[in-house]
């Protein structure tokens, strides 16, 4: 109980001056700058930004993947402090073991827990079906589609049940109707185990469709330039006739988006 009302009193995660800097081939590089992000349960946040802005190393803070330079990185009020299953992650490219079927994949994780073996079987086969893989249970990695990689992918995070899901643009390398296909999946999973995503994307109208909350980010050295709320991934979930993405609301924030990512794209070619 107690645990539970910490969880309501405190943001899943939460950052606090984050600055990362480390040496490179040309001299120190300041990849981000002066990160305050607070990130409350169930909410799905979308990032934005310019190549080379320090989403993905953004992410890998969050995950524990990398310590900030300065600033506070915490998860329920604790310092993160390294990979953790309570932060589940799924790359772009699916990071499945090629010598394995798609059910020891994603029992992978559970085993190594040493979770008991019928609550293993029962989870696996649970979130194989949540992201309709049922039957293709003994498929080794080799022998799926891109898609098909990534739902595994997610099934072997989700069986984990971890309080977060990260995502670094995991739908990047898939074909336009694989990809729409998938975020139809990742919301409807959203929605069913009420997980807070933070997920990476380039692309505007993914986020827009997906996110309750956009995070734009400048170019490097990467800082959260501006903040938007909103409500469209829900209109498009209930089957409303009306699609959200022609709205007046909706063509006016993806313009502003649109706007100052190309803004920071022409400082960096003139930079």
């Amino acid at each position: 109980m107690d645990k539970m009302l910490k969880y309501k009193q405190e943001y899943v995660v939460t950052l606090k001056d984050i600055n990362l800097r480390y040496s490179g081939e040309k001299g120190e590089v300041n990849a981000l700058q002066n990160i305050n992000l607070d990130i409350e349960e169930g909410e799905f946040i979308c990032a934005l930004g310019p190549s080379g802005c320090g989403k993905s190393t953004l992410l890998k803070i969050i995950a524990g993947l990398l310590k900030p330079s300065q600033g506070e990185a915490k998860m329920d009020g604790e310092p993160i402090d390294g990979p953790d299953w309570h932060r589940g992650v799924v790359f772009q490219s699916p990071t499945l073991y090629p010598w394995l079927n798609v059910q020891d994949n994603v029992a992978f994780g559970l085993k190594m827990r040493k979770f008991p073996k019928n609550e293993i079987e029962e989870l696996t086969n649970k979130y194989l079906e949540l992201v309709g893989l049922k039957g293709s249970e003994k498929h080794k990695p080799y022998e799926l589609s891109g898609g098909m990689k990534q739902r595994a992918s997610l099934a072997r995070v989700l069986a984990n049940k971890p309080r977060m899901i990260l995502m670094d643009e995991p739908f990047g390398a898939l074909d336009a109707l694989t990809r729409q296909n998938m975020q139809t999946l990742i919301r409807k999973i959203w929605t069913k185990t009420e997980n807070t995503v933070f997920l990476i994307t380039h692309d505007v109208d993914e986020a827009l469709a997906l996110a309750t909350r956009i995070i734009v980010m400048s170019s490097r050295p990467g800082k959260i330039l501006k903040e938007f709320n909103m409500d469209f991934t829900y209109h498009i979930s209930d089957g409303s006739k009306e699609n959200p993405r022609y709205t007046p609301k909706y063509m006016g924030i993806r313009e502003e988006i649109l706007k100052i990512i190309n803004c920071q794209n022409e400082e960096l070619r003139f930079s």
